[in-house]
């Protein structure tokens, strides 16, 4: 019985590419209380893998967070699995808006304490009392209000490249580093303001809103289904489009395009671009900015050493690998002194 990824990426890639077949890119969640999540998470596995379902989901006690590509021509038997779970029947797929066949390469379905790392203590409050969902055409009214804050709830990486018009963006790595930074910033305005919310795919904002109204906010609303359901209404209803700029995805793509609005520049030039890259230097691993022209320039790398390292022997690449404090090294995102142009 077969539990876990057995090919490559490049592998899939080629069965992808032979197949021929197009594949929908979309994203769930659902918090719900789950007594055996790794029994879950087997079952899962078993019933996806049959099914070529790719992608990276995780399960925990508290629900489950997934993003995933799915055949279409087996879309309906996918959905019709999800069904026959009680928790999940009926539930909201974001679908992508920009699509591509490759977006996964490997199917992990993982085991987590929690499907989003918020750091918080959910036995103090009540994760259920969240905010006030909204639609598009409801959260575009509630922006123009000028008793209301927006807020980003997405990291530095994530907003630098697209947000709502007017939206606070924290400049913080993680999710968790954003709750109590926003807590403090609008610490005197806890009565006096609609606190609004959004995120990619309206997960993060699920706990953020319970977590806000716990700590004393009286008007707490989000964006239901995130920027990804956002964009998807905004088109069917022909609605102002009020994003700027590219939404961040954590997949192959990297982004997908909302509007035509470029918000931010290269790392290493400063010219206007939106694209991420991650440093070809697999010791380094940065993602940033970078235009086609650094990018030529650069070899695909964020620095002059990061280049000098790349073109090494991969054996001699893999030793200046080796050891924890190299290892913890990797995967930053776009915080580096050697990008110029960062803001």
């Amino acid at each position: 019985m077969q539990l876990y990824n057995k090919l490559s990426a490049k592998q899939r890639a080629e069965l992808i590419d032979k197949a021929g077949k197009k594949r929908l890119t979309l994203s769930f969640y659902q918090y719900h209380q789950i007594k055996d999540p790794k029994s879950f998470r087997d079952e899962l596995f078993i019933a996806w893998n049959k099914l070529g379902v790719l992608g990276r989901t995780y399960v925990s006690y508290e629900g489950i967070n997934g993003q995933i590509s799915v055949g279409a021509e087996v879309f309906n038997e996918f959905k019709a699995y999800l069904d026959s779970i009680d928790f999940l029947k009926n539930i909201r797929l974001n679908i992508a808006v920009e699509q591509d066949n490759k977006s996964f390469l490997k199917l992990k379905i993982k085991f987590r304490n929690k499907i989003v790392a918020d750091g918080l203590n959910d036995e103090n409050f009540d994760v259920t009392d969240i905010g006030v969902h909204l639609n598009a055409k409801a959260f575009n009214l509630l922006m123009e209000d000028p008793d209301t804050v927006l807020i980003d709830m997405r990291n530095h990486y994530e907003s630098e490249i697209g947000h709502f018009k007017g939206a606070m963006t924290p400049d913080v790595d993680t999710f968790r580093d954003s709750l109590p930074i926003i807590e403090n910033d609008l610490k005197d305005q806890k009565e006096s303001k609609k606190i609004l919310m959004y995120c990619t795919g309206g997960i993060r904002c699920e706990k953020a809103s319970a977590y806000f109204k716990h700590k004393g906010f009286q008007n707490v609303f989000q964006l239901e289904g995130g920027i990804i359901e956002y964009t998807r209404q905004a088109k069917e209803q022909n609605l102002e489009n009020k994003f700027l700029g590219q939404n961040f995805v954590f997949d192959h793509r990297r982004a997908e395009r909302i509007s035509d609005d470029v918000i931010s520049n290269c790392h290493q030039c400063g010219e206007p671009f939106d694209s991420h890259v991650n440093c070809a230097n697999q010791a380094c691993h940065l993602l940033f900015i970078q235009c086609e022209k650094c990018q030529e320039k650069m070899d695909t790398c964020c620095s002059p050493t990061c280049q000098e390292v790349n073109k090494l022997p991969y054996q001699e690449q893999k030793e200046l690998r080796r050891g924890k404090e190299n290892s913890n090294k990797i995967f930053k995102k776009g915080r580096s002194e050697v990008l110029k142009y960062k803001k």
